[in-house]
């Protein structure tokens, strides 16, 4: 069954995509409560991060535990620009991505002769250095008290704050940066990240800069989750240190994971099915996170890649082909 699965989802990757999108433009057509319209806002906030850590780690094929980090940054400079300054959305976004872009370059730097745990170490270091510095900057971030009362988006006069409107508003960022990384990953830089992922050296006797190609890898990244940090912060209108942690960072890793590393359709799964199944299992009490965490084994030990991780396409298509034929 998972074959047969997986062979359809080859064959009309694009129309996949495609169908989850225009499901997406009518599922307001169905969330009849509050509950159900912010269950669906938070899973394609969370499909948005998931496609920014894959660029990183599914494609760059670098491991990073500080993913959080740059949400938080995000969440944060928005917060700290609309409630002290009175900025707009539109400002709050450009200042975001260029903040968390500049500190990706930074962190992309001592990362570039590290490898396995060392990289782990340091992504860890980072979110920790950055949950420590929100959580005792009083002047800035309010410490652990957080920061209240944040605006929510306005666009050229216009205010998002209806739950209809969050919902449409993620839906363009789902529909925009999943397509901006696709162009770019097709791009002749994207091919530059694959080959660096498979043969650093190979890719460096070929003429790529390597150095360029992963400091920029990171810094696309951390401006992807610094963009969903901007709409966090503003659809929460509060936040505090303890949503960016160490733990956030695994969760969304997880997500990566469980979708398929190096898939553009592996996000939506994964994001998608880890962020309701806990809430679908709520009426089984204590037993949903067992029931979750079983879950996530077996899929390891049948599918160690994840759902959609380095299927490759190509071939199967052309196995289903030769199977169509020699049936005939």
């Amino acid at each position: 069954m998972l074959k047969k699965s997986l062979g359809f989802i080859a064959k009309n990757e694009k129309a996949f995509t495609i169908g989850f999108l225009i499901a997406a433009l009518l599922l307001p057509l169905v969330l009849k409560t509050k509950y159900a319209f912010r269950m669906a806002t938070v899973s394609m906030m969370y499909m948005l991060l998931v496609h920014g850590l894959n660029f990183l780690v599914g494609f760059r094929g670098q491991n990073s535990f500080g993913h959080s980090a740059f949400w938080g940054i995000g969440a944060y400079t928005t917060a700290v620009l609309s409630t002290k300054f009175g900025c707009q959305t539109l400002p709050c976004i450009i200042c975001t991505l260029l903040l968390t872009g500049i500190l990706g370059l930074l962190l992309g730097v001592p990362s570039m002769k590290m490898r396995g745990v060392y990289i782990v170490i340091v992504t860890v270091g980072f979110c920790e250095i950055m949950r420590l510095v929100e959580l005792n900057w009083m002047a800035v971030t309010n410490g652990p008290l957080g920061i209240k009362a944040i605006p929510k988006p306005m666009f050229f006069g216009l205010k998002i704050k209806t739950l209809l409107a969050f919902y449409s508003y993620i839906l363009i960022l789902l529909i925009l940066v999943p397509f901006i990384l696709s162009r770019i990953l097709k791009s002749r830089f994207g091919r530059a990240i694959v080959a660096v992922r498979e043969d650093e050296i190979a890719a460096s006797a070929m003429g790529v800069n390597v150095f360029l190609v992963k400091i920029v890898a990171f810094a696309i990244s951390a401006m992807v989750a610094g963009l969903v940090g901007t709409f966090y912060a503003q659809y929460m209108s509060y936040i505090d240190s303890n949503a960016f942690t160490t733990a956030a960072s695994t969760e969304i890793l997880v997500m990566v994971i469980f979708g398929g590393l190096g898939s553009m359709v592996g996000p939506f799964i994964g994001a998608g099915i880890l962020t309701l199944l806990p809430e679908l299992m709520r009426s089984l009490s204590d037993y949903r996170m067992l029931i979750y965490g079983l879950l996530l084994v077996v899929l390891m030990l049948v599918q160690p890649t994840g759902i959609m991780g380095k299927v490759n396409f190509e071939y199967i298509r052309q196995r289903l082909t030769s199977d169509l034929k020699q049936e005939k």
